[in-house]
């Protein structure tokens, strides 16, 4: 069985030691950067690797393209290689976050047309709630040979959506918490508030009270209701720096409402030019 959206740890627990198989560990922490790694240290799910948010899964020499660009391919590729991915693997993608950081990963195998790619539902607590063992052992792979390319279409960047926003064929859609959407405080970046016309669906509000996603069938409910008379195609995410925006995407995608995209700028990438304009408020 391939897993493309949410697996859950009962599924992977079966799956562990095959070489077929490539975990990633994507926890990280904004307020600590070397959080994640050290956590990691301490104790993964036997086999994972640390894919590491700043040095793995972004570029941060991108000027104006938000804290978090995308890697080039072909870094990206090296990367891969570097884990020892082959194309035919399954991979499972997880944090201690709900999903936050692990669906960015997920939505970065999707842009290389890799299919069998799930973040682990409820994420490394989940895991061990279930009563599963983690190690400290690092795994040391074969490196692969990879050559990818990202499906640019998937992609939105600041010329589409300023035409699109002109043409109100769009719905934006942004994952960021209640206040900072409506510009209340701003933590991480220069300027507060959002793009004008864009709507707010904070990525935890895909979550259920146990820390899991919601059922695929109340996702669905929600986002229909969401996007009224838009159909999932016309749908944009956007975040902060493309990070959590990929959250969104996960649950539309786990609800079977295919098609949308990601902002991969986000907001601080849009207020890189002090033209763009700002709206604050709901």
């Amino acid at each position: 069985m391939s897993f493309t959206t949410l697996i859950t740890s009962a599924q992977l627990a079966p799956l562990i030691g095959s070489s077929d198989l490539l975990i990633l560990d994507c926890r990280h922490d904004l307020a600590d950067l070397s959080r994640g790694e050290r956590a990691y240290a301490q104790g993964h799910i036997p086999g994972a690797q640390y894919a590491d948010l700043n040095r793995d899964l972004s570029d941060l020499s991108k000027p104006d393209l938000g804290r978090h660009p995308l890697p080039d391919a072909s870094t990206f590729a090296a990367t891969l290689a570097r884990w020892g991915y082959r194309s035919q693997q399954q991979v499972v993608v997880y944090d201690d976050a709900g999903g936050a950081i692990a669906a960015r990963a997920w939505w970065m195998l999707r842009l290389i047309g890799h299919c069998s790619v799930a973040v682990l539902d409820g994420g490394l607590p989940a895991w061990l709630a279930a009563g599963l063992s983690v190690e400290t052992e690092v795994p040391q792979p074969e490196p692969s040979q990879v050559v990818v390319n990202f499906a640019a279409s998937e992609i939105v960047y600041f010329d589409e959506l300023s035409q699109k926003l002109q043409s109100e064929n769009v719905l934006l859609l942004d994952a960021r918490g209640v206040p900072r959407f409506r510009g209340d405080v701003e933590p991480l970046d220069a300027i507060a508030g959002h793009i004008p016309g864009a709507i707010n669906r904070p990525f935890s509000s895909n979550l259920a009270a146990d820390g899991g996603f919601k059922s695929s069938a109340l996702l669905r409910e929600e986002f229909s209701t969401l996007l009224g008379r838009y159909s999932a195609n016309t749908l944009i995410h956007s975040c902060g720096s493309g990070v959590t925006a990929c959250h969104n995407l996960l649950a539309m995608e786990h609800a079977g409402l295919a098609g949308s995209r990601v902002f991969a700028p986000s907001w601080s990438g849009w207020i890189s030019d002090p033209v763009r304009p700002v709206a604050r408020g709901e």
